[in-house]
């Protein structure tokens, strides 16, 4: 049986889950502290007023550097992986997603890109990294072409050396280890770029370790397919998460206004009926931000309906391009278009809903500070 939550509950449940409640006694205060809280950062390389996960971080933090979500790669707090979507993940979860990939070979069309790879050139690749690393893809010895993989019409990588990198990285045999001046992952051995975790056991139930880790990035995670599920997709069909209700360990629920079942966790539902503290930011919310991850839910708990319309053609957008959710004192009120205009200041392209004026320019000061 399902536990029904009413919308300001879940509104609330959410807030909580995704850092978004200012007054938290345990709220973080460095980059590695959120990545921590929040379990990962999922990455968009769309750089209009910050990426989505440089959003995710100054909403919680307050004025940053863009690029400052990169920050514990650098010190070997953080890998690169596949979560929802491509994510930074924190270092302690490296042993999990390592003897995870360990026991599949379908990852990330690895099947195809080792049919073009010679497997003596992907060992030369990974002993030149071992050797030289970090060290960027394109910096690494020429090895010649291969007929790139194509994604309904993006092509990936013509270079050998390349898709070799990306074979070794889906293996867990090499980890991203921070990002270069122009944002450009620099790669190197788990040994050397996650020195405290590389070797370290993994739990024995790997699939286990994956659901919590979702349900706890998701805070209310729904029970149907979606992006949000991935590579646990064979665990949902299973029936895992069936199985963690029974014993406690996680809860489904529902929300008002909707049939659908969501599971989340007792201790992110024991304030649900607490009011929040809120300040008088605004804050821009990146469009992967996990507060909007379920768009249903978020349609349900803040009356706020959201699409993120990049890859949409121009004539087919309801808003703009790169059209970001608004969030006041616990609301989301409108949303806007930005860009950085020369000087690094955001420039509005469109602004909708009842957005205050005080705040949204203090936003504005926020976003183009350097």
């Amino acid at each position: 049986m399902k536990r029904l939550l009413s919308t300001d509950q879940a509104r609330r449940v959410l807030l909580r889950g995704a850092g978004l409640d200012p007054g938290a006694p345990d709220r973080p205060t460095t980059v590695t502290g959120l990545l921590e809280r929040l379990g990962a950062f999922q990455l968009d390389p769309i750089d209009r007023i910050g990426t989505s996960q440089d959003l995710v971080v100054q909403a919680r933090l307050g004025p940053t550097p863009r690029g400052a979500w990169a920050r514990p790669q650098h010190e070997g707090a953080a890998f690169e992986h596949f979560a929802k979507e491509r994510c930074q993940l924190p270092a302690r979860l490296f042993p999990v997603w390592r003897d995870r990939i360990a026991a599949s070979h379908r990852w990330w069309r690895t099947p195809e890109r080792l049919q073009k790879l010679d497997p003596a050139l992907i060992d030369d690749v990974l002993a030149e990294i071992e050797a030289r690393g970090p060290v960027g893809a394109q910096e690494l010895t020429p090895r010649g072409r291969v007929e790139p993989l194509d994604w309904n019409g993006w092509k990936g990588t013509a270079s050998a050396a390349s898709m070799a990198v990306e074979v070794l990285w889906t293996r867990c045999a090499v980890v991203t280890a921070g990002r270069g001046p122009r944002g450009q992952r620099r790669y190197d051995v788990p040994k050397r770029a996650l020195p405290t975790v590389w070797d370290a056991p993994a739990p024995a139930d790997l699939d286990r370790a994956l659901l919590d880790h979702r349900v706890r990035c998701a805070t209310v995670l729904p029970a149907q397919t979606g992006p949000w599920w991935g590579m646990l997709e064979d665990a949902r069909r299973a029936g895992r998460p069936a199985e963690l209700v029974a014993e406690g360990a996680w809860v489904a629920v529902g929300v008002e206004g909707s049939r659908r079942t969501w599971y989340t966790t007792p201790d992110a539902l024991e304030r649900a009926d607490a009011p929040l503290d809120h300040d008088d930011l605004m804050r821009a919310i990146g469009p992967l931000d996990p507060l909007i991850w379920d768009r249903e839910l978020v349609r349900l708990a803040f009356g706020f309906s959201y699409t993120w319309e990049v890859y949409k053609p121009a004539a087919a957008r309801e808003y703009g391009y790169y059209v970001v959710p608004l969030l006041w004192r616990g609301r989301l009120v409108g949303r806007f278009e930005g860009r950085r205009d020369a000087m690094g200041r955001v420039e509005v392209l469109g602004r909708w809903g009842e957005v205050p004026d005080a705040p949204f320019a203090a936003l504005l000061d926020r976003l183009g500070a350097p």
